[in-house]
């Protein structure tokens, strides 16, 4: 029987140095030899298939690409062709590479994405923005288009499932036994991934426009890693084990091998014994298990240049130490590897630093953690401590104001890399997480560097967000909130910030991406939310396969009406 493709393709590297290598990630249904096969040049390549728990894979290497060209690609699976999908209404899938040096990029980038629900299903939440983005794709090929995709964090909710996946759960095992209607294994993960990326837009959109993606803590559970005494009670369960490494697994399989590149992965010793082996799962395994027992086996952040403008993608999750005399949202070794990349005067014009978590948040909310966290480590006494932790958890107070000293350092070394005559023009702070959007800029107290610095926050993607919690996030920007906020600071002994910060955009609500444009020196902002012009069609979902493996799943709802309006533009190297 033929091969069929399950999942993909996605376009994840794109070369920046030499403009002529990429990698195209697709998931298979039996094993085979994947090709990616040019229209121009001779370009192309190919690769078998790797097996982790009866699900085969492929990144496949594509060489041969003309710098600063397009060029449309077709998938095949032992020599049949499989991508384009027959009688498909999108443009052709197209690897677009840069002219080296490259003189600009453009970076759209967002977290937090429900998958949408069927058409025959109301959607509470609105449009989903990557639909938005790949309808206004495809309806113009020529339009302006992102350089690269950065998804920071809960690409899947492995601890709030749909409707249809709580169904799927429920005909493979007994939902009233732990951890019930969330995911449980390594193949309820892939249910998510599916259910996720088979979106026929955001299908398309991936196999054409190049994408970087970090964890944050949904893509596991909520409230992954937020305390030392959160991580030993879940330890403590049945089904714990089981979860983290699936989710791990999973991730490393569907997120983290594009990430690299394939000098990266051609050195990467895991992805050589996967590959070396006719079923990886065993190696995979234990890779994870030794990444959940030691994180500093395991380095999930990764850096990215383009052109001038240079990327560190940080784990602010897997690596976290939870003492709590001794938290820090990075471990040493990951913390002199964030310093090491960002301070080489010259390298860049941009430095641009991927937090799913927010670094300056809404000033009642920073006060508001680092209070939980002078509680939470002991400052008011024992019953304070467990009264601390019992808010963290409920409240989720873990980004970065609730470890202090690295608030303190991450501050530091961005004032550090933003100064001095090879500065570069900007350093921002790429976030999401807390679904809404905002621009805040730091005041600082000895001399601002010369780099002009921005915290940008980009949530949701496809999600919601409270009203109580809306109103919430506005007071914590005002004067009332901020003066909250110092009170509870003196009543932990927490101290004050070591700057202080203002919003300059925002807040901003609704399903959405930013982009930035980076051209030389200079750099612009757009926001833009997806909203929906009317008009909603049925229409069937499958994964795209071929012949016998074409699996039918109910049907996704047309986004033809739905588009990406602009709210908010500025250009960013021009002063406040």
């Amino acid at each position: 029987m033929a091969a069929g493709l399950r999942l993909g393709p996605m376009l994840r590297y794109v070369d920046w140095e030499t403009g002529d290598r990429a990698t195209v990630w697709i998931e298979a249904d039996r094993p085979c030899t994947a090709e990616v096969r040019c229209a121009t040049d001779g370009a192309g390549g190919s690769v078998r298939t790797f097996q982790i728990e009866g699900h085969h894979y492929a990144l496949i290497p594509v060489t041969g690409l003309t710098p600063g060209s397009s060029t449309a690609y077709e998938v095949l699976l032992d020599g049949r062709r499989v991508w384009p999908l027959e009688d498909s209404g999108y443009p052709e899938s197209t690897i677009h590479t840069p002219s080296v040096p490259a003189e600009e990029v453009r970076i759209t980038f967002g977290s937090c994405r429900w998958a949408a629900p069927p058409a025959d299903e109301h959607d509470p939440i609105g449009p989903d923005a990557l639909d938005a983005l790949a309808a206004r794709l495809a309806a113009d090929p020529a339009a302006e288009r992102p350089d690269v995709l950065l998804l920071l964090g809960d690409q899947v909710y492995g601890d709030a499932t749909s409707k249809a996946t709580r169904r799927w759960l429920a005909a493979r095992r007994d939902l009233g036994e732990p951890p019930g209607a969330e995911v449980a294994d390594y193949e309820e993960y892939t249910r998510l991934y599916d259910e996720s990326w088979l979106d026929p837009e955001v299908r398309w959109l991936l196999s054409t426009v190049p994408s970087c993606m970090i964890f944050d803590d949904h893509d596991v559970i909520d409230d992954w890693n937020t305390s030392a005494s959160w991580q030993a009670e879940m330890r403590a369960t049945a089904w714990w084990q089981q979860r983290v490494l699936s989710g791990l697994m999973s991730y490393w399989v569907y997120q983290h091998l594009g990430n690299l590149s394939p000098s990266e992965l051609d050195a990467d010793p895991v992805y050589a014994a996967v590959r070396d082996t006719p079923d990886g799962t065993d190696v995979l395994r234990r890779f994870a298990a030794g990444a959940d027992a030691d994180p500093t086996a395991v380095r999930w952040s990764y850096r990215r240049d383009f052109g001038r403008t240079r990327l560190l993608m940080v784990d602010t999750r897997a690596g976290r130490v939870l003492d709590e005399n001794k938290r820090a949202m990075l471990d040493q070794d990951e913390a002199r590897w964030l310093r090491d990349q960002a301070l080489q005067p010259g390298a860049y014009d941009h430095l641009l630093i991927g937090s799913s978590l927010p670094w300056l948040l809404p000033p009642l909310i920073h006060d508001a953690e680092s209070w939980n966290a002078a509680l939470c480590r002991g400052e008011r006494g024992p019953r304070w401590a467990r009264f601390g932790e019992d808010v963290r958890r409920r409240a989720d107070l873990e980004h970065w104001a609730a470890f202090p000293g690295s608030f303190e350092k991450l501050t530091a070394l961005i004032a550090e890399a933003g100064s001095g005559p090879a500065a570069p023009a900007t350093v921002c702070v790429l976030s999401g997480d807390v679904h809404h959007a905002y621009v805040a800029e730091p005041e600082w107290p000895d001399g601002a560097p010369d780099a002009r610095v921005l915290q940008l926050t980009c949530s949701p993607v496809h999600n919601a967000i409270h009203s109580s919690v809306r109103l919430g996030f506005r007071f914590g920007w005002s004067r009332s909130g901020r003066r909250l906020g110092h009170a509870l600071a003196r009543h932990g002994r927490a101290g004050r910030p070591v700057i202080d910060w203002r919003r300059t955009g925002g807040p901003w609500f609704g399903n959405q991406l930013m982009t930035l444009a980076l051209r030389g020196r200079s750099a612009e902002l757009r926001l833009d939310q997806a909203r929906d012009d009317g008009g909603r069609a049925g229409r069937k979902r499958t994964d795209g396969t071929q012949g016998d493996s074409t699996r039918t799943e109910g049907t996704r709802a047309d986004h033809a009406h739905t588009r990406l309006v602009t709210v908010d533009e500025r250009n960013l190297t021009n002063g406040p």
